[in-house]
């Protein structure tokens, strides 16, 4: 089978199954896993090169929306008449079912099932960690610094986060990611902020602990960078943001009010 991957989750979802030697394009942001530079680059994820895909004659396009303005893109494959397989989750349980999803379309459904239980098992194995916390902490997942962008209820972050006990601080606003204002941050008053900005090199948790907000994260100097490609990633690596979760919430304190 010929794939091509338009999304870095997508590039990560067909490495679990174990069927990268199927790929021959993919979007310019996958960069996981290493090894792949016989596969031909299609451009970054909003500004694919439809021309380029349609030469590689996929049997396969895996797309997805998880990207505001890819639906440009989905409308480009359907005006070519490609194959193309759309994932679009909101939850952990949709994160889930897209790599099933993936699995089945490839021929290899019991390869997606068995990555969907080690996935839960690692997350199981990351909650195990951690104590029952008296209050759960209020975590900010910040996707932009200007203006702050955080994970909102309509995000898989939302899912993970309960799994290991905690609360996305965001989760009150409906919405996949949402802009904050300084009032809307010290109202929803995080215990813990990740700086797990999108599509930057380097991370600088520093430009988040110099806000002035009143906000138990800051008061207490809980800001931690954590990579986009463990949290932002809808796809198989979300087990190992869960793991690197619960290394920072394991200094949350038990009795926290």
């Amino acid at each position: 089978m010929r794939l091509v991957s338009l999304a870095a989750s997508n590039t990560e979802i067909v490495w679990s199954l174990g069927c990268t030697d199927w790929l021959v394009g993919m979007d310019n942001h996958s960069d996981f896993p290493p090894g792949l530079e016989r596969v031909e680059r299609v451009g970054p994820d909003l500004e694919v090169d439809l021309d380029r895909v349609a030469a590689l004659k996929p049997d396969l396009v895996l797309a997805s929306l998880s990207v505001p303005g890819m639906e440009r893109v989905v409308a480009g494959l359907e005006a070519r008449g490609l194959p193309h397989l759309v994932l679009d989750p909101e939850s952990l349980e949709d994160v889930y079912a897209s790599i099933r999803r993936v699995a089945g379309a490839l021929g290899v459904a019991r390869r997606g099932e068995a990555v969907v239980r080690g996935m839960q098992a690692e997350i199981a194995a990351a909650r195990a960690r951690l104590p029952a916390w008296e209050r759960p902490p209020r975590v900010m997942v910040e996707w932009w610094p200007r203006p702050p962008i955080a994970a909102a209820r309509r995000s898989w972050v939302t899912g993970l986060l309960e799994a290991l006990g905690a609360r996305n601080a965001f989760a009150h606003l409906d919405a996949r990611s949402a802009p904050l204002t300084d009032a809307e941050i010290e109202a929803a008053a995080p215990d813990v902020i990740t700086v797990s900005w999108c599509g930057v090199k380097r991370l600088r948790p520093e430009v988040v602990r110099a806000r002035t907000h009143a906000i138990p994260a800051l008061r207490y100097n809980r800001v931690y960078p954590l990579p986009e490609a463990y949290l932002g990633r809808p796809g198989p690596r979300l087990a190992e943001g869960a793991r690197r979760l619960a290394e920072i919430l394991e200094g949350w304190p038990c009795g926290s009010k």
